[in-house]
């Protein structure tokens, strides 16, 4: 029996191979659609609870920079962002997660050496978010650390502010 026998394809008409071909798109765009939305809900949450975690401090006179650090946070693999922080300003870095999530977080300003130099962390009650203080001895640039310490293990988004005074 030669090969092509075999492996020989269904012949189907212009219009069903055309139906068949729609059939596949939508199922694929469903899919697509269901998968954003959901990465797009976790970033609201995500965003949403970082942005609560700045009320007091606005309070006290800190300004908030505009642009939000927004990222996926794998249980395996924790984030490291770079900052740029000014000698004689005191900074406040909020992190967070969605709310709901079950997840705990740990962040830490680590500088050039590998050294905290935040003074104080502020974990809110179930863990999903946190204050770092720091008020830097001199300008340069810092990393904020960011990992998952507890909770639930599994993929979430996190949120990220700063502000300074």
């Amino acid at each position: 029996m030669r090969a092509n026998v075999i492996f020989s394809r269904l012949h189907l008409s212009g219009r069903m191979q055309a139906l068949h071909l729609l059939r596949n798109c939508g199922i694929i765009f469903l899919c697509l659609g269901l998968v954003s939305r959901g990465f797009a809900d976790d970033e609201k949450d995500a965003t949403n609870a970082v942005l609560s975690l700045t009320t007091q401090d606005e309070k006290d006179g800190f300004n908030f920079q505009a642009d939000i650090w927004v990222r996926e946070l794998k249980p395996e693999l924790g984030k490291a962002v770079r900052v740029q922080f000014f000698k004689g300003n005191e900074y406040r870095i909020c992190v967070a997660v969605p709310k709901n999530s079950g997840i705990q977080i740990a962040a830490h300003v680590l500088d050039g050496a590998g050294n905290p130099i935040e003074s104080k962390v502020e974990t809110v009650e179930g863990g999903w978010g946190l204050i770092l203080q720091a008020k830097p001895k001199r300008t340069g640039v810092y990393v904020v650390t960011i990992r998952q310490s507890g909770g639930k293990q599994k993929d979430t988004t996190c949120a990220m502010i700063t502000g300074y005074k």
